[in-house]
């Protein structure tokens, strides 16, 4: 299993010894044998500061196919189905990665997933079946670790998703005794009501799914693992999770705002609920992903389905992850949660220190191995949904009043953790909020937007405090509705490298990456309006990046989110938006291709009018970087 490990008691257990024995009573399955490449390799902290990064999303199926000999059940003309990319296409295009100003990829599920189930295929990699292999039609382990070094040697980080709530359809609940898997459908309609049952994907039930026959129930329902070699619809690996107590196995959620459905029910499509309650679920999930870092050298995790999860589960994982790749000298690991929700209070509350009670903290501790006792520390962000629903969509796509945005960043010191978790990223996560336009779980902007708006939304990210991340092929124009409409293939655009939407996307990688400010400053609203009509100022929104870490530099950036008419920040009584730049300083547009400027009166005033959907980006004369 390569190296010991020189952090606690990691270096006497060896192998899957924290998942009870599991490992040896199975000759070794599932100990991430990659014939002989399973040697650890030497971690290093690749990043300095989060906030300096512009992540990338990569769905690995769909970006480029580098090798053709891992290409089997390929169907392109189905969206749904393989298509074929792999981490030698993406190795193939970290230069033009680089060109577009991108420093970090974050890219899909890298393990073994369920083949395809109903007619629709894994490739996206959410399907876990065996978490201790790599993903075959992606690539085996040295083709995962050399584009992990190219990116590395280009300065560019690896982020990779992954999920802890729940496997693939890998059982089905065996509710009518009989040993095979039945959708069955009971009554006539007429004297009978209609009862459909799916026994792979059953309605939730609190108690837990129950066996039924035709004299009632006959107490729970057995789960059978299914052996299907073909979809690759077999046992789960790591052992442990061949137990069945290690799963809730309450049947499918039906209502989300239910707090047990929500985080006991199986998710939708039969992904199969894991306990993340119980110690060697907790355990087994810090070694594989532990692990994977330890085998490519990874920089960071984006985690999948968060709110399904108990916060005991994200304190020991989180934890135990750091301490154990820090030990290892991989400092500085950002781990970021999606939790599919509006709601800020929720998704926020995944980054705040939650210390339970102290018998709560007592039970969970029993599952500490090591000499670490848990704290409060939880993510050290989150992917910004709530700014996706009410700035991204409400404004940018739907143009409405800006002042949503206003409300919504000055809530966030109450939602978001406002200290740096132990052994973290050493930034609070109020400030590594992972802001995005759009993602594999939505439809693109331009599906229900424009390219003007489209372009005045990538402005408001690479600008507003936080960490951009822009989908792969946003850049590309590329306009898919739904899932899986939105996961197009991105080698059908030519990776092309002069269009107007990849200028301007490279265009403001580098105006971030010239001005510290737009990474590091304080972010501060000086204009904001709750008008969205025929009003002088609906649609602007102004505010300034300047203090905090970039010390003396200063932006102000103004937009005009109006799909019909110019704006100005002026009220009705004719008071204009007033700045902290000193009176007299000469700000210059350096969007504008004619350097438009303005200079700052002497109250502080400024005054600028800007057409339908249009921004300015504004720095002080005298720092004006040129040749962007």
């Amino acid at each position: 299993m390569g190296k010991s490990s020189s952090f606690g008691t990691h270096q006497r257990l060896g192998c899957w010894a924290t998942l009870l024995g599991a490992c040896l009573a199975l000759a070794g399955s599932g100990c991430m044998d990659f014939g002989g490449l399973e040697e650890e390799i030497e971690l290093t902290t690749h990043v300095g500061d989060w906030r300096d990064q512009v992540i990338y999303q990569v769905l690995i199926d769909r970006f480029e196919d580098g090798d053709r000999g891992n290409n089997y059940l390929v169907n392109t003309s189905a969206p749904a189905r393989w298509h074929g990319g792999d981490w030698a296409g993406l190795e193939q295009r970290l230069d033009y990665l680089d060109d577009l100003g991108v420093t970090t990829i974050w890219i899909s599920p890298v393990y073994r997933n369920v083949e395809t189930d109903a007619d629709v295929d894994g490739y996206h990699g959410y399907w876990a079946q065996d978490f201790t292999a790599t993903n075959p039609h992606f690539g085996d382990i040295m083709a995962l670790r050399s584009m992990v070094a190219a990116a590395h040697e280009r300065g560019m980080l690896i982020i990779i998703d992954v999920v802890t709530n729940h496997v693939g359809q890998l059982f089905f609940y065996d509710i009518n005794l009989n040993g095979h898997a039945d959708d069955q459908v009971r009554g006539s309609g007429e004297q009978s009501d209609v009862l459909h049952i799916n026994e792979h994907d059953p309605d939730f039930d609190p108690r837990g799914i129950q066996s039924e026959t035709s004299l009632g129930e006959a107490g729970p329902a057995p789960i059978i693992f299914k052996h299907d070699p073909a979809t690759n619809h077999m046992p789960p690996l790591p052992p442990v999770l061949r137990r069945h107590d290690v799963y809730n196995r309450r049947g499918r959620t039906i209502d989300f705002d239910d707090p047990d459905q929500l985080l006991h029910g199986d998710f939708p499509g039969g992904l199969k609920d894991l306990n993340t309650t119980r110690c060697d679920v907790k355990q087994a999930m810090v070694d594989v992903y532990a692990r994977w870092v330890e085998l490519t050298d990874v920089d960071g995790f984006r985690i999948d389905t968060i709110k399904h999860v108990e916060r005991e589960f994200w304190r020991y994982f989180t934890q135990k992850i750091r301490q154990r790749l820090a030990a290892k000298g991989k400092e500085n690991f950002f781990m970021f949660g999606e939790a599919f929700d509006g709601r800020e209070d929720l998704v926020g509350s995944f980054t705040l220190t939650d210390l339970p009670d102290q018998d709560d903290l007592e039970r969970e501790n029993q599952c500490v191995i090591d000499d670490f006792a848990l704290n409060g520390d939880q993510l050290d962000g989150v992917f910004h949904f709530p700014q996706y629903f009410q700035a991204i969509r409400d404004v940018f796509q739907q143009g409405q009043s800006t002042d949503r945005i206003r409300d919504l960043w000055g809530r966030r010191p109450l939602n978001y953790g406002l200290t740096p978790t132990v052994l973290g990223t050493g930034l609070p996560p109020i400030k590594t909020l992972v802001n995005f336009i759009d993602n594999h779980d939505v439809a693109r902007f331009l599906f229900d937007g424009d390219e003007a708006g489209l372009e005045l939304a990538l402005l408001f990210i690479m600008t507003e405090d936080g960490i951009p991340c822009i989908y792969y092929g946003t850049e590309q124009g590329l306009s898919g509705g739904n899932d899986p409409a939105n996961r197009e293939d991105m080698w059908t655009t030519g990776f092309e490298q002069s269009g107007a939407l990849y200028e301007w996307t490279r265009k403001l990688s580098k105006l971030r990456k010239a001005y510290p400010a737009l990474r590091r400053g304080d972010q501060n609203v000086v204009w904001a309006s709750e008008r969205f009509e025929d009003e002088p100022d609906a649609g602007l929104f102004a505010f300034e990046r300047t203090g905090g870490d970039a010390g003396s530099s200063y932006a102000l950036v103004v937009i005009n989110a109006h799909q019909g008419q110019e704006s100005r920040p002026v009220d009705d009584q004719g008071a204009l938006m007033t700045v902290t730049a000193p009176t007299g300083t000469v700000l210059v547009d350096v969007l504008s291709a004619s350097g438009a400027n303005y200079t700052v009166g002497s109250a502080g005033e400024l005054d600028i009018t800007l057409p339908p959907q249009s921004g300015a980006l504004l720095i002080p004369q005298p720092d004006v970087v040129s040749g962007i």
